[in-house]
């Protein structure tokens, strides 16, 4: 059993880059918002508190009980968390004169345990309206800013039996050049926690996991040739065997000649998997459909019931195997309740009761480059793991307004070009995502002596590390050129290609 560190979301932005910050440190990490009861385990090694968009002045606050997690384990708060932990000791925390906001540096630094090692000068990165006033009693600062008076401290011996630490500003971003010592400090140095969390690790303990889950049933596993069921699929295969079948189904809504190239990798990787020409049944169902939450849905729906088809013909089968990760697990969950729908998700919850199948999500627990890092640990060719992300719902929602088979194969040849440019220029694998979307909107041309008036196409790529935030890719002008000119010499009903340079947030990575 893995040494473990809880994270309490109070709604920040910033919530998972601190888990991934730990994980980095080979120390497995849970997110749970802070609503939630906390339950103490012997794995459980230490507690930090998220920021969040609150004030811990406002009626409506999440306000858990520090000082009761403090009786148990050590813990770090940060930001709103921070303000939190001094108010409810008896501190004042009040708007600030100064609002800091972006790059400050630390200043009169005390090397205790928690800031051992980071020194004085060093840049953070501050986001917060309010501040701390004064500490309580018997409290102690351990770094200041030039604005503001206490930017880290720690908390009396009288306080707590364990450590406990605030801090003002956000170690997990990159922008804070010690925060990932300073981490280190709290997580392996003050809470002891044994950093064994390694892939190979991850790889023995799930295999053995599903094997004992499993025992001697069947399983069925929805492909879609994409990193996330390829690895979650090898996992289950090499703990059972060919008591797992996959389906991987043709939805007409692929990347250009992905249906027969992913099964022969599968083929290759020895997965037991069968292809499902569906192309015709997802045109007809989304013909003349605009609203891309529609077409989301149609897509969703018609995927499960192919595989539902497909899956009765299967005997006895027990389990269903499924890609989730852990993004999609921590957006199921809000802290204050149900959250906006930005867009629907495919993996969590999203198959029928009907089917009477227990889950397994060998994955469910891991972020994208982890899932990634799990794949080469098992030997997974890079056509699989080096791929960019790619929609669930494939150019449904790459081509805007109503889909049809003849938009579908403009967008594919499009989309062909962009991606072998990208390729043949060593840029893949220096952008996160790249694709080609295309728009509902037609303009004027002139090819030879021809008046056109034909689509655009618009391009997307952008750098990120596991998708929650994005910059959109500074490409060069001159691939762009190149990029450009193909598109619309090689494809016919095009015209004019558009670069997207929108971040996200405020955009989107995908347009619908």
């Amino acid at each position: 059993m893995n040494d473990k560190i809880l994270i309490l979301d109070f709604g920040s932005q910033f919530t998972q880059l601190i888990a991934r910050r730990v994980r980095e440190l080979n120390v497995f990490c849970e997110i749970q918002p802070c609503t939630k009861p906390v339950t103490y385990t012997d794995d459980m090694k230490g507690i930090i508190l998220s920021g969040s968009p609150f004030s811990v002045n406002d009626a409506n606050a999440p306000m858990p009980d520090i000082a009761a997690m403090a009786a148990h384990l050590p813990v770090l708060a940060v930001c709103y968390g921070a303000q939190l932990l001094a108010k409810q000791s008896g501190g004042e925390v009040g708007k600030s004169t100064h609002r800091e906001y972006g790059r400050a540096h630390l200043q009169d630094v005390i090397h205790d345990p928690l800031m051992a090692t980071i020194p004085t000068g060093s840049q953070v990165w501050m986001s917060h309206s309010d501040t701390i006033k004064s500490l309580p009693e018997g409290f102690t600062v351990i770094a200041r800013t030039e604005a503001i008076p206490v930017a880290a401290f720690r908390a009396s011996a009288a306080y707590a039996p364990n450590p406990v630490y605030g801090i003002q500003f956000h170690p997990e971003v990159t922008h804070s050049t010690d925060g990932g010592q300073l981490l280190k400090n709290f997580v392996v140095d003050i809470c002891g926690a044994r950093q064994d969390w390694t892939p190979a690790a991850f790889i023995h303990e799930t295999v053995e996991r599903i094997r004992k889950e499993a025992g001697d049933k069947k399983v069925v596993m929805a492909l879609s040739g994409g990193v996330d069921s390829t690895v979650a699929a090898t996992l289950i295969h090499k703990a059972i065997g060919n008591r797992l079948s996959c389906i991987f189904v043709d939805n007409g809504l692929l990347r250009k000649d992905e249906f027969e190239q992913v099964l022969e990798g599968y083929r290759h990787l020895g997965l037991n998997t069968q292809g499902i020409d569906a192309r015709q049944l997802f045109y007809g169902e989304l013909d003349g459909v605009t609203d891309p939450e529609k077409k989301r849905k149609i897509i969703g729906r018609l995927f499960i019931e192919v595989f539902q088809e497909e899956s009765k013909k299967l005997e006895d089968v027990s389990f269903l195997g499924q890609g989730t990760i852990y993004p999609d697990v921590i957006e199921s969950v809000s802290v204050h309740g149900p959250s906006a729908t930005i867009k629907s998700h495919h993996n969590v919850g999203g198959l029928p009761d009907t089917m009477h199948l227990s889950l397994i999500e060998p994955l469910r627990m891991l972020f994208k480059d982890e899932v990634r890092r799990v794949g080469r640990e098992l030997g997974i060719d890079d056509i699989f793991i080096g791929r960019h992300p790619f929609p669930g719902p494939g150019l449904g929602i790459r081509i805007l307004g109503a889909v049809s088979e003849e938009k579908v194969k403009m967008l594919q040849e499009a989309d062909a070009i962009y991606i072998q440019h990208l390729r043949d220029s060593g840029m893949y694998h220096q952008v996160w995502q790249a694709g080609a979307i295309l728009l509902p909107v037609q303009s004027v041309g002139v090819m030879g002596d021809e008046r056109t008036y034909e689509y655009t196409c618009a391009l997307r790529a952008v750098t990120s590390v596991d998708g929650m935030t994005a910059d959109w890719a500074h490409l060069p002008y001159d691939l762009l050129a190149r990029i450009s000119n193909d598109i619309i010499n090689r494809v016919k009903g095009i015209n004019r290609v558009v670069y997207d340079i929108s971040s996200k947030p405020p955009a989107t990575i995908e347009w619908e």
